[in-house]
């Protein structure tokens, strides 16, 4: 369409833990190689849909926190994550999904990274 600017890009920032881990990357590249690279397509996607991503790539769990979902086969991963202002998504952890429901470990402990990265120095810049 001429004329038609297009919509910046959502960043994606990892969340690195105090000591310096980042546990969702982590978990990416311990997937297996075809996993692993729908993974990281899924959050190409995240990077150009944003906010508008939906099923069967992204869903909203609960309190702000959302899950990517990746399949191959049987095997099914999430990495879960939450929305900054300006246009940012900040992967938190990941998982393999055993069962029906997200395992509520999973989503506290994405709630406990959401609110280190809300309060910790980086969130300052």
């Amino acid at each position: 369409m001429a004329g038609a600017t297009r919509v910046q890009d959502f960043e994606i920032i990892f969340f690195k833990d105090d000591d310096g881990t980042e546990p969702a990357k982590s978990f990416i590249r311990e997937l297996e190689p075809r996993m692993r690279a729908k993974m990281y397509r899924v959050i190409d996607m995240l990077e150009t849909g944003g906010n508008e991503l939906r099923m069967p790539y992204s869903k909203h769990l609960t309190d702000g926190i959302f899950e990517l979902r990746a399949e191959v086969g049987t095997d099914i991963s999430r990495v879960l994550y939450f929305f900054v202002i300006r246009r940012k998504a900040v992967l938190t952890n990941g998982f393999i999904k055993k069962t029906q429901e997200t395992p509520p470990g999973e989503i506290d402990r994405a709630k406990k990274y959401r609110y280190k990265y809300l309060t910790g120095k980086e969130n300052e810049k």
